[in-house]
């Protein structure tokens, strides 16, 4: 058996088993990746093996926050990334708490979640704070 080095990123705890797609607010831009399709119509595809982390910090994951953090988190890796300017990052946030609301969160969670990424959301958006890579052994 050959002995080699494997590359792999921790922090995440969900993967998509299907693709996912729905429009949002953000046009005029293309961006591309792996797992991750924006047109500049607006159609958002998250594809099939796309992992995320669910809800961040002091709160827990239920069903109604499930589809709000897959699209917000998408969405945070695009402007991470640079691959839409971070002018929409306002746009994405309103897209957290807007789905959440539609997956019936309650006003009071879903608001102070849209509260948090506005105040400390901007350090996630550094290249530099993503998921680092990790090689092994």
């Amino acid at each position: 058996m050959e002995k080699g080095k494997i590359y792999y990123k921790k922090g995440y705890k969900y993967q998509l088993c299907a693709d996912y797609q729905i429009m949002v607010p953000i046009y005029g831009v293309n961006a591309t990746t792996l797992y991750v399709e924006l047109t500049k119509e607006g159609a958002l595809t998250i594809c099939t093996g796309y992992a995320w982390d669910g809800a961040s910090g002091p709160t827990i994951d239920t069903k109604s926050s499930m589809r709000a953090t897959l699209v917000h988190d998408a969405l945070d890796q695009l402007l991470r990334e640079g691959r839409i300017p971070l002018r929409h990052q306002a746009v994405v946030d309103q897209m957290l708490y807007d789905i959440g609301k539609a997956d019936g969160m309650l006003h009071c969670r879903i608001a102070l979640w849209l509260k948090a990424v506005s105040l400390f959301g901007k350090c996630s958006l550094d290249p530099d704070n993503g998921h680092p890579l990790i090689i092994a052994p």
